[in-house]
């Protein structure tokens, strides 16, 4: 697998241009840039400097994230979201990033939702988003979130999705905390129903050892630092042959007041044994 990092990590104390300068130094493969960054880096900078760091390094772009809260969207965030993805994908089309992260809508009364409800407009929605996506040639990579919060929480459930929009361009993300929060992993095997196509982007993260409603993301910590079964999940991945990203997603707000430089050296060290 290649070593990826995902900017929610360092979020609130770095930037676009620290991110890839201090991911270039540790050794990383690819980045996953944020929507929200992104906007922020192109307040000082523009599309051609960002095509000119990509041009002259190792380091390159892999999913840009993210779109979220993308089901049951009224026509005012339809339009708000539809403006968002447009512009994620302008913008990978331009430096070559070739896939968009997309996430279920929150909310606490998602558990309301029937199961068809939520079926049959995850299979509109990533269809909609997916025709969107096609003339820039990006594809979508559809994220099961495990807390009973949102509306899409096992991996089976969005397999089931995705197989029912049965396009190449749309697959899954497969983020270890999300796999964990979802009945603690008593169905680890589910990963390995998952078609290595389908496989677009794995997130590796660990968390403390908290009951199931308390537990949440900001609990997540460095790889090997927790309780979810990291190596049993990545040698599933390296069984199937999956040798994309391995990517760093850390919510923690304590490792949001450290210096981004220590966490992104740490991540690097810690994650590498996993790819």
């Amino acid at each position: 697998m290649k070593l990826g990092f995902n900017e929610a990590t360092c979020m609130k104390r770095s930037s676009v241009e620290d991110d890839l300068r201090l991911c270039e130094k540790y050794g990383y493969d690819y980045i996953e840039l944020r929507l929200d960054m992104l906007k922020k880096y192109f307040a000082k900078n523009t599309i051609k400097d960002l095509q000119s760091f990509f041009g002259s390094s190792r380091l390159k772009p892999y999913a840009f994230n993210s779109i979220e809260d993308i089901n049951f969207c009224d026509s005012s965030r339809w339009d708000t979201l539809r403006a968002l993805f447009t512009f994620g994908c302008e913008t990978a089309q331009a430096v070559g990033n070739p896939y968009l992260v997309v996430v279920p809508t929150m909310g606490e009364d998602m558990h309301l939702k029937t199961k068809k409800e939520v079926f049959d407009d995850s299979v509109e929605v990533l269809d909609r988003l997916a025709d969107i996506a096609m003339p820039y040639g990006v594809k979508l990579a559809f994220e099961p979130i495990g807390d009973k919060r949102w509306c899409v929480r096992s991996l089976d459930q969005a397999l089931e999705i995705i197989e029912a929009v049965n396009r190449d361009d749309v697959g899954l993300v497969l983020d270890s905390i999300n796999l964990f929060l979802y009945n603690r992993l008593e169905d680890i095997d589910s990963i390995d129903k998952v078609p290595l196509e389908k496989i677009f982007v794995y997130h590796i993260d660990d968390c403390e050892d908290l009951p199931l409603g308390t537990l949440d993301h900001c609990h997540r910590l460095f790889p090997g630092d927790g309780v979810i079964p990291l190596e049993t999940i990545s040698q599933k991945l390296h069984a199937k042959g999956y040798d994309g990203i391995c990517s760093v997603e850390l919510f923690r707000p304590e490792y949001w007041e450290i210096d981004p430089e220590t966490v992104i050296k740490t991540a690097s060290e810690k994650a590498k044994r996993f790819l």
